[in-house]
């Protein structure tokens, strides 16, 4: 197994609240920067982009 190519949300507020994203195997991995060694969340591609549409869209009308 390959180790996770980590990507730190560019929505991160400063200190360690921030959560890392990567693609991996054909799922989305999700984990917090205050623990990256711990729980990691994944899922889907299609439905990390419905997720992100979502909150861009419920963003949008504010």
């Amino acid at each position: 197994m390959t180790t996770p190519d980590w990507q730190k949300s560019s929505y991160c507020a400063q200190g360690e609240a921030c959560i890392h994203i990567a693609a991996d195997q054909g799922s989305v991995a999700l984990t917090e920067s205050s623990d990256p060694t711990g729980a990691i969340l994944r899922t889907s591609p299609s439905a990390w982009a419905a997720l992100i549409r979502t909150v861009k869209e419920t963003h949008d009308r504010g």
